[in-house]
């Protein structure tokens, strides 16, 4: 307990002791006084005195009991201590959020998904996708690594149709790796962009990414690699058909790629290696194929596995659970939206028909207000709220009162009388302005609502004025508008049309 709450609870005790002293020595001078007239009547207002003070001593500890109970501490949730457990958490989050998902469909693949990550948490293979653009060497370097042509190579873009995932061993590493080779970038046609979102996707789960280039980063590539860094990807830089180039060039273009890198990959990220080596004039007349020269990637490779190899599986599968529960938010945030659209929908014509056929003027008024915390309550539930219609009718006409404040009421009849634009009868025409005016009212109102169940029951800094005028602009646009008032027109001229007068 603070130091302030004993001081305070100090000071009242000291007051209840003195009071409590003079109440004693008053009664007992009434007491003496009262038994030498009548012991009956001194015994009776003894009584009386007891009572009252017993109710005094109880009024003031029913007073003091909130500085004197005990403050339930809260425990702060523990932090996670791996970026392991911190995936798990998030995995059990999603399931979670899952559960509420009414679309089976997308329900059972985000399921699925969590799945998959749950079992590769303690256990799985460490995933290297080889990336680049075509024909820059990806299946080469791949056919080099195993040691054997495993892929179709060719000097056309779009040799690598699919995705092609290898086994792989790296000696000195004890995880098991599995290299993906992935279609190229930047290839032509709907196929062609179509398999670069493949291969974007395919990148974004990997743990490890080698990015292949055969020459100096050309713009698109390096928007794409700066994509994957800000993801936190752990990226390898691989300069292939590094043989073609003089000794001096290709120190230059290394330079190049380190200073455009570096941060935040380092030096040592960027490898220059010649997966497929130009075949070399040999004494004598013909050719001789080279080997392989791989030796710096491998070297890179088994430093960066061994160092960071559980780290990178931990911090990649952390990632792919932050990314799936995104998707179910996302998924969740539609549904949602669907709901709520519907829920305003239907009240907003309900009131509209109440105020179209309001026999008695203030009836409206009455009506609506009803319809807008009946709405509010649906509203509440929609987003897991739990508002009553006593809390639905307070939130209801503060926000009434908010737009009349704003002068939005004005300002929504004048908007509708000008694009209704009715050639009836005076009286069918005010009925169905009226009415129009009321379900768009009812719109803001349900729209703004929306805002505020999203944001956990607030209003944002500006109040809850300033997120009504953001919803009233933004259904001022034209589209909306006019969609509004055709729908009202529709709904709302028969009906007041059979209306009598």
């Amino acid at each position: 307990m603070k130091r302030w709450r004993w001081l305070a609870v100090g000071g009242v005790l000291l007051g209840l002791l003195l009071a409590t002293l003079v109440l004693l020595d008053s009664l007992s001078r009434i007491y003496i006084t009262l038994a030498a007239v009548s012991p009956v009547l001194a015994q009776l207002a003894l009584g009386v005195f007891v009572l009252a003070v017993l109710a005094f001593v109880g009024l003031a500890i029913y007073s003091l009991w909130p500085f004197l109970r005990p403050r339930r501490r809260v425990v702060p949730l523990p932090r996670p201590r791996s970026a392991t457990e911190a995936a798990s958490l998030n995995l059990e989050a999603v399931q979670r959020q899952v559960e509420s998902i009414q679309d089976q469909v997308a329900r059972q693949a985000i399921l699925e998904q969590t799945q998959a990550l749950q079992e590769s948490l303690y256990q799985g293979d460490l995933t290297l996708a080889v990336f680049g653009v075509g024909s820059a060497g990806k299946t080469s370097l791949i056919n080099a690594l195993m040691g054997k042509p495993v892929g179709e190579v060719g000097a056309t873009l779009g040799t690598t149709q699919t995705e092609q995932t290898y086994d792989w061993q790296l000696p000195q590493v004890p995880r098991r790796l599995r290299l993906i080779d992935t279609p190229g970038l930047s290839e032509a046609g709907v196929a062609g962009t179509e398999r670069e979102q493949a291969a974007r996707a395919t990148a974004a789960r990997a743990d490890l990414i080698l990015f292949v280039v055969d020459d100096d980063l050309r713009q698109s590539e390096y928007v794409l690699l700066q994509d994957l860094l800000a993801l936190g990807k752990r990226t390898l830089v691989v300069l292939n058909k590094a043989d073609r180039y003089p000794r001096q060039d290709l120190e230059a273009l290394l330079d190049r790629l380190q200073a455009r890198l570096v941060p935040p990959l380092s030096e040592d990220d960027v490898v220059a290696i010649a997966a497929q080596p130009q075949p070399l004039p040999q004494v004598g007349g013909g050719l001789v194929q080279m080997r392989p020269n791989l030796f710096p990637l491998i070297a890179r490779l088994a430093d960066v596995l061994r160092q960071e190899g559980d780290a990178l599986m931990a911090d990649n599968l952390l990632l792919q659970s932050q990314q799936l529960g995104d998707q179910a938010r996302r998924l969740l945030e539609q549904q949602r939206q669907t709901q709520a659209d519907a829920i305003i929908d239907r009240y907003q014509w309900l009131g509209a028909g109440a105020i179209a056929l309001a026999p008695l003027p203030g009836f409206d008024f009455l009506a609506t207000a009803a319809i807008n915390a009946q709405m509010v309550v649906d509203l509440s539930r929609v987003y897991g709220g739990e508002v009553s219609l006593e809390e639905g009718k307070t939130l209801a006409l503060s926000l009434a009162k908010t737009l009349t404040g704003l002068g939005l009421v004005k300002g929504t009849v004048d908007l509708l009388s000008l694009g209704l634009q009715l050639n009836l009868a005076t009286a069918v025409a005010g009925r169905a302005l009226k009415g129009a005016s009321g379900a768009y009212l009812t719109r803001i109102a349900g729209k703004s609502f929306v805002e505020y169940f999203r944001h956990n029951q607030t209003w944002g800094d500006g109040g809850m004025g300033a997120v009504i005028e953001d919803q009233f602009r933004l259904n001022q646009r034209d589209v909306l508008l006019k969609a509004f008032v055709q729908e009202a027109t529709s709904r709302l001229i028969p009906l007041v049309k059979d209306c009598p007068p």
